[in-house]
């Protein structure tokens, strides 16, 4: 037996394999723990020219194989390197005769560009679900994309989207300050997911809670439109998105939200995928807080803002307890996602 979310579950058989390649392995390993099941044990090798192989070593013949590996480029690999090492490993899985592999992709690359913006513009969100089906993958989990519509219609494989929801609002609900709050999305796209998360919020504080937005355009990059609406003078402000890159859109929402007169202002964006340029969201013009996961790896330059600014929250113990219920056949997945409705 192990323990998932404080209650005893029946622990995975030997007929389930976790692997967690070199770049997530941290996450892995946390995943492993929680399900109580060691990381199966599998060899990199890097070759000239920047080629490289991937294999188990240990027989997956009829086993259900679960690959966690995050998409997010960072200084010791792209995005494109680590979803071809995930291509080949699933792949050489396949051979070797696993009976399913399931890609666990704490966060998604690429699932930001899933429409035409511009005359022959890719679709690349649609390439990634194609490759990543064409090597053989059975069954994708993944967290909060940018467009889970998009998510649904990009698959035909089994895919499973989890939420960090229930995570950011138990962090929220602790701090039952005086203050009145208000949830804002930082842009028009992202208001279904503030008023989800706002409506979780007032569940669990018993108590009203406002909803905001802020009006955005992108183009070539430029970042523009600065409309505030919502009730924020003399409000605690928490501004939800599903990611931070450089913190732009945050900061035009931050600087929006103080000229209006917030009182205090926290950030929650389940993946952080920082550039160098996310280092302005912890100077002076930043907010009060960011509120992230661990859907991705810190920079060790974003280190020193631990316990200060910055907190991170644990979304390891959310896949680990999809793979239990995928594995045992008990239990919501669409609950557990932050769904209303059964699977």
């Amino acid at each position: 037996m192990t323990t998932v979310g404080g209650s005893a579950t029946p622990a995975l058989t030997a007929m389930t394999a976790l692997f967690a390649p070199s770049a997530t392995a941290a996450f892995g390993a946390r995943v492993a723990a929680v399900l109580g099941k060691p990381l199966s044990a599998h060899e990199e090798r890097e070759f000239a020219g920047g080629e490289h192989k991937m294999r188990s070593l240990e027989s997956v013949r009829g086993r259900s194989v679960y690959v966690i590996q995050s998409l997010c480029g960072d200084g010791a690999g792209s995005a494109n390197d680590r979803l071809c090492r995930l291509l080949f490993f699933i792949g050489a899985l396949k051979d070797a005769g696993a009976l399913r592999v399931t890609a666990c992709l704490p966060y998604l690359a690429y699932a930001r560009k899933d429409r035409r913006t511009k005359a022959r513009d890719p679709v690349t969100s649609r390439y990634v679900a194609q490759i990543l089906e064409a090597v053989g993958t059975d069954r994708v989990i993944t967290a909060d994309v940018h467009n889970l519509a998009a998510f649904d219609n990009a698959f035909r494989c089994e895919s499973v989207h989890l939420e960090a929801t229930d995570i950011f609002v138990r962090r929220f609900a602790a701090d039952r300050g005086d203050t009145d709050r208000v949830v804002v999305s930082p842009d028009i796209g992202g208001i279904k997911r503030a008023r989800h998360f706002q409506e979780f919020l007032e569940r669990a504080m018993s108590r009203p809670i406002g909803i905001g937005f802020m009006d955005k355009k992108r183009s070539e990059g430029v970042v523009s439109g600065d409309t505030l609406v919502g009730p924020i003078r003399g409000k605690h402000v928490i501004l939800i998105d599903d990611l931070i890159s450089s913190g732009t859109t945050i900061l035009r929402a931050v600087d929006a939200c103080r000229r209006a007169g917030a009182t205090r202002i926290e950030v929650a964006a389940t993946h952080a995928t920082f550039t160098p340029e996310a280092h302005r969201l912890f100077g002076p013009a930043g907010p009060d807080s960011v509120i992230v996961t661990d859907s991705v790896t810190l920079h060790d330059s974003y280190l020193p803002y631990l316990n200060r600014t910055l907190e991170v929250l644990e979304i390891a113990p959310l896949f680990a307890e999809a793979i239990r219920r995928l594995e045992l056949g008990s239990g919501s997945l669409s609950q557990l996602g932050g769904l209303d409705a059964d699977s």
